[in-house]
């Protein structure tokens, strides 16, 4: 008690740099020592005192030696993590003394420098995750994103694609999170679409209807793309999203099934039929035609489609039997057949010529690679 009095005394005439030193070691001593209970008291009282300091070098070098301490008195540290950006950040960065609700408030009505500090906690709760997701700056999103101490909910992901998505630095942090939810990776494609469909270039170079119908088709072949990454507990998500959005279509339910996503196709009957998963898996694995013409027609699958997606299932369930080799190219071309080939015209002939005309230029994309590498 008699070293901390002669501190009180000392430092009304001490320069700023002695005195944040002081405060640096009186507060590692309160934090490190052994102390007897009057001389903690007396050591607490100091440090409140020294909240007041004219200097934020004082209350910095305060901040950063009680910053980490789970014995650091609350007080004081409730009063420098709302002092200014320099000083408050230390300690918000830092202390696991804050619970959550301190730092949601703090997020709520601080700058962005300060988000990005709390974003960036060691160990970021699921509820601060979303508090960020829901009201952070894009840069604090970004942040998190990045964070792998972070909780971060499926519901968060979402808020943060619908709110940031259109932006670069939030979008390519989303797609590069593997915990990114498949209807957020579509939601993000979807916005990309549109961002380039409104660009100048693009619409002095195509016109609005045109950048419009091809961008359209990119998303949706983008969207088949997608499938090959998202697990099948996400299939109904990601099934529930495009239904909300009105594309999961005829069309797009062809694309999948003349690309092999069987699985996804199955997920989709289930949604649309509202019947169960497992009498629908039984009957695409081996049902017969009328059972299955059924159950696209109580999918609102128009009879004119049936066939195509018959002749695609049944090679498709060869190739997964080992009874044959087949790709997408050889598949879309045997639905065409089924349409009247090549001269065949309509809408349902158009969408199947145009499934086999990408499939032929990816594989003659991917040969003439394969002949660069070689």
């Amino acid at each position: 008690m008699v070293v901390v009095s002669h501190f009180l005394k000392w430092i009304y005439t001490a320069r700023v740099s002695e005195r944040a030193a002081a405060a640096s070691a009186l507060a590692r001593a309160y934090i490190n020592s052994e102390l007897p209970f009057e001389d903690r008291c007396a050591a607490e009282a100091a440090l409140t005192l020294l909240l007041d300091d004219a200097s934020s070098k004082v209350r910095l070098a305060m901040a950063e030696a009680l910053s980490m301490s789970h014995h650091a008195p609350l007080q004081i540290i409730s009063v420098l993590a709302s002092d200014q950006p320099e000083v408050a950040g230390v300690v918000l960065a830092r202390s696991p003394l804050l619970t959550d609700a301190d730092l949601i408030n703090r997020v709520a009505s601080s700058p962005k420098v300060t988000q990005k500090l709390i974003a960036d906690r060691p160990l970021v709760s699921m509820a601060l995750s979303a508090a960020i997701a829901e009201i952070g700056e894009a840069e604090a999103c970004a942040v998190l994103l990045a964070n792998s101490g972070a909780d971060i909910a499926s519901l968060s992901f979402r808020r943060m694609a619908e709110r940031h998505g259109h932006l670069p630095l939030v979008r390519e942090a989303l797609i590069s999170d593997a915990r990114l939810p498949a209807d957020c990776r579509h939601m993000l494609l979807v916005k990309l679409g549109e961002m380039l469909k409104t660009s100048p270039l693009v619409m002095a170079l195509m016109g609005a209807a045109r950048a419009d119908r091809v961008m359209r088709d990119a998303c949706v072949k983008a969207s088949v793309t997608l499938i090959e990454g998202t697990r099948q507990e996400e299939h109904a998500a990601l099934i529930e999203h495009l239904r909300l959005r009105g594309d999961l279509t005829a069309s797009f339910l062809i694309r999948t099934i003349a690309h092999g996503k069987v699985d996804f196709f199955g997920s989709a009957l289930v949604a649309l039929c509202q019947q169960s998963e497992q009498r629908v898996r039984a009957l695409l694995a081996g049902g017969h035609d009328v059972a299955l013409q059924a159950l696209f027609r109580s999918a609102g699958l128009a009879a004119a489609t049936h066939a195509i997606i018959l002749r695609a299932l049944k090679i498709w369930r060869e190739v997964a039997n080992g009874k044959r080799v087949a790709g997408v190219q050889e598949v879309s071309w045997l639905m065409l057949k089924e349409v009247g080939g090549q001269s065949a015209e309509g809408d349902l002939a158009a969408l199947v010529k145009s499934i086999h005309l990408d499939a032929l230029r990816e594989n003659a994309r991917g040969h003439a690679l394969a002949i660069a590498a070689a």
